[in-house]
């Protein structure tokens, strides 16, 4: 039976709606997703820690959820906010509801609300903080503690979502005819992820590429990974996706710097590749509503091919990036930079994501560059 929820927004919007997912209390940054598809690989991706997360899509819930489809152990994001809820779910792969899935990932599930308001409102006024109640319905109270919370940007959300243990991947990427993740052959060449709240999918296709796949905590020095490639252990690092204001992470970013002297081979995305930039000395910088989709066209500028993308993010790097680097990706809704090659060491990054979980595979092809960089 869903229950009664109360909404309050920084700008001062306050609205009432139906609860579907755990009861309580939560604050975070409101986004819009306009994906078609993914739910669950969306709502499980750790990019979205701090988040309420605003679906264009009006119908949610119809295909169910299943252990197959996260992205990660479990929910990070504060919530969703759906127009339509559905619980009776009809796909031959669906194990549970969606509603039983925010309940046992501690997640907030908001439904019978104008999504198309929020979203307007967010393409408007931008990003901002929220605070979502089934236990407070007073207004000022809500005000109240959404003004004693800390901001998205204050928080290191990385120290939240990283692995604390060292871990090797094996699976590889989804087995469309057998239902199954594949088991890739290995070449040999072995990397190692640095985890700031990386996406099984990415960890898929890196092995998939035939890669040796080992993930490490966030703070993983980066002396012990420079002398592991110095004593060919390794052959490159991978810089994953994260969730949070790249801004915050001053030890990773300098870590990451050291990486760069040492001319370590690097790949990183999404985060990673933000904080790539900040180490190089250019610092990022916030977008107006983020880019959060499956449709984002862009333009690989050495083919010239529109590649159809997906997008998560808030932060953008700066067009100062081209004293240092070359741009090999744009994007053509705001022509903001996509993708980078520095010019001084073996290292590229790109902003979207090629692993497309959910979304398009037209990036996909990043992955095997990577692999035969190294």
């Amino acid at each position: 039976m869903s229950e009664n929820i109360w909404i309050y927004l920084e700008n001062g919007t306050f609205l009432e709606a139906k609860s579907f997912g755990v009861s309580g209390t939560k604050v975070g940054e409101i986004v819009f997703n306009t994906s078609m598809t993914g739910y669950q690989e969306i709502m499980s991706d750790p990019s979205y820690a701090g988040q309420f997360v605003v679906f264009t899509m009006p119908e949610i819930g119809n295909v169910g959820c299943n252990d197959d489809d996260m992205e990660s152990k479990t929910v990070h994001s504060s919530g969703m906010i759906v127009r339509s809820y559905q619980d009776r779910y009809s796909n031959f792969r669906g194990e549970t509801t969606l509603s039983s899935f925010l309940n046992e990932s501690d997640a907030l599930g908001i439904c019978d609300i104008d999504t198309r308001y929020l979203t307007k409102m967010i393409r408007d006024e931008g990003p901002q903080m929220m605070i979502a109640s089934t236990e407070i319905s007073d207004k000022e109270v809500l005000k109240e503690k959404l003004s004693q919370s800390p901001r998205i940007e204050d928080v290191n959300y990385i120290e939240q979502v990283s692995t604390k243990e060292v871990y090797a991947h094996e699976s590889g990427s989804w087995d469309i005819e057998n239902q199954k993740y594949s088991e890739p052959l290995t070449l040999g060449k072995k990397i190692v992820v640095l985890d700031f709240g990386v996406k099984r999918n990415i960890l898929n296709e890196l092995r998939e590429t035939g890669l040796r796949v080992e993930v490490v905590p966030n703070n993983t020095p980066a002396s012990t990974l420079i002398e592991r490639f110095q004593n060919r252990e390794i052959q490159g690092v991978f810089l994953s996706n994260g969730p949070g204001d790249p801004q915050v992470l001053k030890s990773e970013a300098e870590e990451i710097k050291k990486l760069i002297e040492a001319k370590v081979p690097m790949f990183a995305i999404c985060l990673g590749h933000q904080l790539l930039s900040i180490a190089h000395g250019h610092n990022t910088y916030k977008l107006k509503f983020g880019q959060h989709g499956g449709n984002h066209p862009v333009q690989n500028q050495q083919s010239r091919v529109v590649e159809i993308t997906a997008q998560n993010h808030n932060y953008n790097v700066p067009d100062s990036i081209c004293d240092i680097a070359k741009v090999t990706h744009i994007n053509l809704f705001d022509n903001t930079i996509e993708g980078v090659s520095y010019n001084e060491a073996p290292i590229f990054s790109v902003q979207h994501h090629p692993e497309a979980s959910p979304g398009p595979h037209d990036s996909k092809y990043i992955f095997a560059e990577f692999a035969k960089s190294l």
